[in-house]
């Protein structure tokens, strides 16, 4: 089997959960993170995903982007059940349609801001790697730092990057894991007017974790974690 999968798109919802609980062992005790959480996200849409540390944000993330897997529920992208899908299955799915951006960067500090953005299109095996990579650094405005390693950046041009980075195959998701908090609040602003017209502009659907009221603000949809459970929804 090759690594092109066959994907049914859902006309409401790219990204679901249904009835989805998570728990966790420590030490041998049973935690339990999420709670019967069930929630869509539409293409061209930002859902803000609220709460305090240890509400089940960056878990709820996580299945979102099927880097983990519910205890009870389904977690679907595109109408697939995660947890039904093979390695390689997963392996293309998470490289050819979901970006991830991350609080504190993840950029490979031996690597140029541009072979920082290729590299995912070459693990993906994508013709025309470079040309594309140099468009997304020119649509986040660093075409000119291009030649440049992060730790010649600012916080909120490395983040950028970041978000170039997770563009660079046109994913249909994006998942931002409080893509701001480390930032100043001109650059925050920057990085959140990007996640806004990623949606607006590439019919991406974005799911943000944040603590900040402005991320939240530029999201269709908010919805608040308490204990693992959603409290609030607008």
């Amino acid at each position: 089997m090759g690594d092109s999968v066959e994907w049914e798109e859902m006309a409401s919802s790219r990204v679901e959960f249904r009835g989805v609980s998570k728990t966790y062992r420590n030490g041998g005790q049973p935690v339990a993170v999420l709670h019967e959480v069930s929630l869509g996200a539409a293409p061209g849409t930002v859902t803000a995903i609220l709460g305090r540390s240890g509400s089940g944000k960056t878990t709820l993330l996580n299945l979102a982007g099927a880097m983990d897997f519910p205890t009870a529920g389904e977690v679907l992208i595109a109408g697939r059940a995660t947890s039904a899908l093979s390695a390689r299955e997963l392996t293309a799915l998470r490289r050819t349609r979901i970006g991830f951006v991350f609080q504190f960067f993840q950029l490979l500090p031996t690597l140029t801001a541009l072979e920082n953005v290729e590299l995912p299109l070459q693990l993906a095996h994508t013709p025309k790697s470079r040309e594309t990579a140099l468009d997304r650094l020119g649509w986040v405005g660093l075409e000119d730092k291009a030649g440049s390693f992060p730790y010649q950046l600012s916080g909120g041009q490395m983040q950028r990057v970041a978000i170039a980075r997770a563009l660079a195959h046109s994913p249909e998701l994006v998942i931002a894991d409080e893509p701001t908090g480390n930032l100043d609040d001109a650059s925050g602003a920057q990085v959140l007017a990007l996640l806004r017209a990623s949606a607006d502009r590439f019919g991406a659907t974005v799911l943000v974790a944040t603590h900040s009221a402005e991320a939240a603000a530029i999201a269709d949809v908010r919805v608040r974690l308490r204990d693992g459970r959603i409290v609030e929804r607008a």
